[in-house]
């Protein structure tokens, strides 16, 4: 599978790919996890182990990225907090991370730890609010407004997954995103999945409402529809996004795709790929990742100076601050 991968990167985006690449969503998973279906993945437990990764989908780059590290069981989040600021410090000015909180953190031991491991700012994740079902609940059941009002007084990011049949279009969604950015202007929240706008029509949708938020961002992170990508070129411009490969989901193979109000994501044993028409390959979804971009930047026109501001310079801008900060 992996022949296949480096035979359609250098078939399709090799030329269009730049040669720098700046990775905002890199994902760190605790010590115990392991991902169903993955293709030439080492979950990291060394820097080394980083790059192969990012290798795969653009082979020869220069790298930076941005890491977020993640647990499902809250016993292992500061373990992992700290093996993810112990890496990016070894990335010698080409890594940085995040700080991953639960809910009930308490918002100035956030501060004291974010400031002590130098990260970014902070990751919450829906799986930790306590109101049920997660996927339907509030923002702030999963990322508490003292935690935003911390990042505004310490000028930090927060990296948000948004839950909701309608993501980005959904009243609630819409109303904490504008009382967030608006309220702690001194605070960049940053969308993951392009809003997770795997149904696009949500992003067509929700978007218009956002426009005049400065201080709010996107990263790709394997939103596989153009659409999506578009959305926010067109509504926010495209210096607000942000290129991010999700890894690991990236190197599974699969893709996600719109359907119905909602995205179905197709997985390695899906009977779809079983077709009569033609001869099917399946990709990595971080492939087609790549692939939903191009067609993007293609659709929209945008030139090469352009790609290169969404795979490097929007980040660099985001994050380099703190690259700098964090080499002395």
């Amino acid at each position: 599978m992996l022949d296949d991968a480096h035979a359609m990167f250098r078939r399709e985006l090799d030329s269009f790919v730049p040669e720098r690449v700046f990775d905002a969503h890199f994902e760190i998973w605790d010590a115990q996890a392991s991902i169903d279906g993955s293709v030439g993945v080492t979950i990291p437990t060394r820097f080394e182990d980083v790059r192969p990764g990012l290798e795969v989908l653009h082979a020869g780059r220069r790298f930076k990225a941005a890491f977020i590290p993640f647990s499902y069981k809250s016993e292992l989040v500061p373990a992992t907090n700290e093996w993810a600021s112990q890496q990016a410090k070894r990335g010698n000015g080409t890594c940085c991370t995040y700080f991953f909180v639960r809910p009930d953190d308490d918002p100035e031991w956030v501060r004291e730890q974010v400031r002590r491991l130098g990260a970014v700012g902070y990751k919450s994740y829906h799986t930790y609010s306590a109101d049920k079902p997660t996927f339907q609940t509030d923002i702030p059941n999963y990322m508490p407004e003292p935690f935003v009002k911390v990042a505004h007084e310490e000028g930090w990011l927060i990296n948000m997954h948004l839950v909701k049949t309608r993501a980005v279009a959904d009243p609630s969604n819409i109303h904490w995103i504008r009382h967030y950015c608006t309220t702690y202007p001194n605070m960049k929240l940053v969308l993951s999945h392009s809003a997770r706008g795997f149904q696009p029509q949500n992003n067509l949708d929700g978007l218009p409402h956002l426009a005049d938020l400065d201080n709010l961002y996107f990263d790709t992170s394997v939103n596989c529809e153009p659409i999506a990508h578009e959305a926010i070129m067109r509504i926010m411009g495209h210096e607000r996004l942000l290129y991010g490969t999700d890894f690991p989901c990236s190197h599974v193979i699969g893709k996600y795709m719109a359907l119905g109000n909602s995205f179905v994501m197709l997985g390695e044993d899906n009977p779809v790929w079983q077709v009569d028409h033609s001869e099917l390959t399946p990709a990595l979804v971080g492939l087609e990742h790549l692939r939903s971009i191009k067609w993007a930047c293609w659709s929209q026109r945008l030139s090469d100076s352009q790609v290169e501001d969404i795979f490097y310079n929007n980040a660099e801008r985001v994050f380099g601050p703190f690259l700098r900060s964090s080499t002395g």
